[in-house]
Formats: C-alpha cells, sequence, structure tokens
C-alpha cells in the first residue's frame, strides 16, 4: 500500500482489537510485522482458527495508528470454540482471573516493550503520546494503547470497579453474548437490576459505555439513564444489512440515541457485517472498501455532519485476512479509505475526523486528569 505524504498528518485510531485474547490463545506477538507472523504460523493451527493475521507493528507504524482500544475479552463456557480456546470462564470468578491475566499481559508487553507499546491512562498522558506523533522528527512512536473491557461479567461486584479503574481500564461494555448485566449478541433481554447498579457504579469512575454487543432494548434503556460517555466501539447500521435477522447491529433508533448523546460508532470492516450472507467460500473479490464507506457514509447522513463514527476493526477477533474486504491485507491499509471518502467529497477535515479525531475528542472526555 504506498499513500500520498498530503495524508501524512492523518492518525488513525482503531476502537477495538483483541491483542491480549490473541497473545495468550496464540502466542501472537504484534512486535512482529504481519509477515514475519504468518510465516511463523503457516502449517500450524492458528490460521484455521482465527484466519491469518491483519495486525503487526511495522504495519501499525506503515498505518499510522495512533491509539488502539486494546480489549479484555473472554466467552463465557457455553460459547467455548474448542478444547483449544482456554480464554473462557464458567462464572464471574473466573471471569476476573481471565481478564486479568489479558490486562498483565497489557502491562507485560508496554513495560517490555515501551519503544513499541504505551498504555494511556490519564489525558495528559494521551497529549504527550498525540504530540509524540505529530512530531516529523520522531521516528517509529509507540502506539498508545486504552483498555475496554468487552463484557463485564469480570466485575464481580461495582466494588471491582476501583481495582479496575486504578489498572487501566477505561471503557466498558456489559455484554458480549447475554450477561447477568443485559441481553447481549443472540440473547436478547432488557438491562437486569445487577446492569443498573453496574452503570450506577461506572458512572461514578467515569467510564466510557460501550454499546456494542447490548441487544437494542437494554442499549436504549442505558442510553436514557447512563449520565456518561456512551460510544459503539464496532457495530455497523442493520439498515444495510437487509435480510439479516441480528441484534449484533444498530438499527436507526439505537444510532439516533448514540447521535443525541454525542457518541461515536465504529464500523467494522469485516465481509459478513458488510454483505448480507456473506460467506468465506465467496471470496473476497465481492466485498471491496465501498461497502466500509457506505457503512461510514450512512451514519454522516443520520447525524448531519462527520463527527460521530470513526473505524472499529475489529482485526484478529475471530477472523482474519480471508475475511476482510479485498482491498485490505493488513490494518495499514485502511487508509485507502482516505482517498475514497475524498472522492465521495469529503473534506479533509472531516477525513480526519473519521479516521480518528472523532475517538480522540471522546477519550479527551473519559479520561481522568490524572490517575486515582
Amino acid at each position: 500500500m504506498t499513500m500520498n505524504d498530503d495524508y501524512d498528518h492523518i492518525l488513525l485510531v482503531d476502537a477495538h482489537q483483541d491483542l491480549a485474547w490473541n497473545m495468550l490463545s496464540f502466542g501472537r506477538d504484534y512486535t512482529r510485522p504481519v509477515a514475519e507472523t504468518r510465516r511463523l504460523e503457516q502449517g500450524t493451527e492458528t490460521p484455521k482458527r482465527n484466519g491469518d493475521t491483519l495486525l503487526g507493528w511495522a504495519e501499525y507504524q506503515q498505518g499510522r495508528v495512533a491509539v488502539i482500544f486494546a480489549t479484555l475479552f473472554a466467552a463465557p463456557e457455553r460459547k467455548k470454540l474448542g478444547e483449544w480456546d482456554h480464554q473462557c470462564y464458567a462464572d464471574a470468578a473466573q471471569a476476573a482471573q481471565v481478564y486479568s491475566a489479558q490486562l498483565d499481559a497489557y502491562h507485560r508487553l508496554t513495560e517490555t516493550h515501551p519503544d513499541k507499546f504505551r498504555l494511556l491512562d490519564t489525558r495528559p498522558d494521551l497529549h504527550v503520546h498525540l504530540a509524540t506523533w505529530q512530531n516529523p522528527e520522531a521516528s517509529s512512536p509507540p502506539v498508545g494503547l486504552i483498555v475496554l473491557m468487552e463484557g463485564a461479567e469480570a466485575v464481580r461486584s461495582p466494588a471491582d470497579l476501583e481495582a479496575w479503574w486504578r489498572r487501566g481500564v477505561r471503557l466498558i461494555g456489559p455484554a458480549w453474548a447475554g450477561t447477568r448485566f443485559c441481553g447481549g449478541t443472540g440473547e436478547p433481554g432488557p438491562l437486569t437490576k445487577a446492569g443498573r447498579t453496574l452503570l450506577d457504579g461506572m458512572a461514578g469512575f467515569g467510564f466510557g459505555l460501550d454499546l456494542s454487543h447490548m441487544d437494542e432494548q437494554a442499549a436504549l434503556q442505558a442510553l436514557d439513564t447512563y449520565p456518561g460517555v456512551v460510544l459503539a466501539s464496532h457495530a455497523n447500521a442493520a439498515a444495510l444489512l437487509p435480510g439479516v435477522e441480528s441484534n449484533r447491529f444498530l438499527t436507526d433508533r439505537l444510532i439516533q440515541g448514540i447521535l443525541e448523546r454525542e457518541g461515536v460508532i465504529g464500523v467494522v470492516p469485516f465481509n459478513r457485517f458488510l454483505l448480507p450472507g456473506w460467506q468465506e467460500r465467496d471470496g473476497r473479490q465481492h466485498v471491496t472498501l465501498e461497502r466500509v464507506f457506505a457503512q461510514i457514509d450512512y451514519i454522516c447522513q443520520m447525524a448531519g455532519d462527520a463527527r460521530h463514527v470513526g473505524l472499529g476493526s475489529d482485526f484478529d477477533g475471530g477472523f482474519g485476512v480471508q475475511r476482510v474486504p479485498r482491498e485490505i491485507d493488513t490494518i495499514a491499509d485502511l487508509r485507502l479509505l482516505i482517498p475514497l471518502l475524498a472522492s465521495h467529497g469529503y473534506s479533509d477535515e472531516d477525513i480526519a475526523a473519521v479516521m480518528g479525531k472523532n475517538w480522540l475528542t471522546l477519550l479527551k472526555r473519559i479520561l481522568p486528569e490524572e490517575r486515582i
């Protein structure tokens, strides 16, 4: 991939990557370039389970990926993918252990490779980090990580929230599948009493609330009651997926609710979330970045501006290069959206907003001035 130097000032923020899950499930080392990881995994079971990787530190640099929302993610035992899938939990206590181990993995990564990865806990952290990326003299700056808890079963009680906050978690999504807090993907249902208590506790610290995976009923209830910042880190518009019966996607009503709360929605460049009925056997030739643009543009048209949409790739989150639009070989190729947006009449300011500034603006509302 090549990109005009005129666009180098545009930074990319990706609001969803399951790095720790990959590191602990498959031993993936994201300090390596993509080609090396693919070479090392050739002939192993990993590509069969999760596809060929799209992520690597060299490609973060090439793509000007300045910030990633790095997740803590584990599935409930009922969703276990096989004997190899040990990042699972049977109850809240086990979830807390698994998520804690993943958070430890991020701390080890940033402590061992401070030149490559940096945890961002506060607004000053973010400001310093962005200044490094915007310095033309800086060579290969580290990638900033914002920790997002996907599925909140690891919060055994609201009293746990302080410990997670102190350890660097800044965003929480109550659901993946259904949880004791609310309905989730494939398992609909409203906010429960425990869910309302969780949101009350989250608001006390200022966690960002990720509505991704929440059932519509629960998400609308959360929009009505949660006083803090709301977002959907990785979720596409249901209206562009006719015939797809799933509560994984955002209805117009839910999108409008997020817009009214000044939230941001991360579009997912995953073929099954772009083309109804797509299967891997169909190949990638029929899915292009135009479908990613369509999702971006749909939200912009609803909002009347480009301030409420970004990217949430979910790359390496259960799929690899085999299941993304044909122009994409690595995350660096998301920059191909820049000329595509320009060709559709988006201004330089709007393009910069979509590629990363919208997420940065939202983060400045969430991150505290100092650690507690």
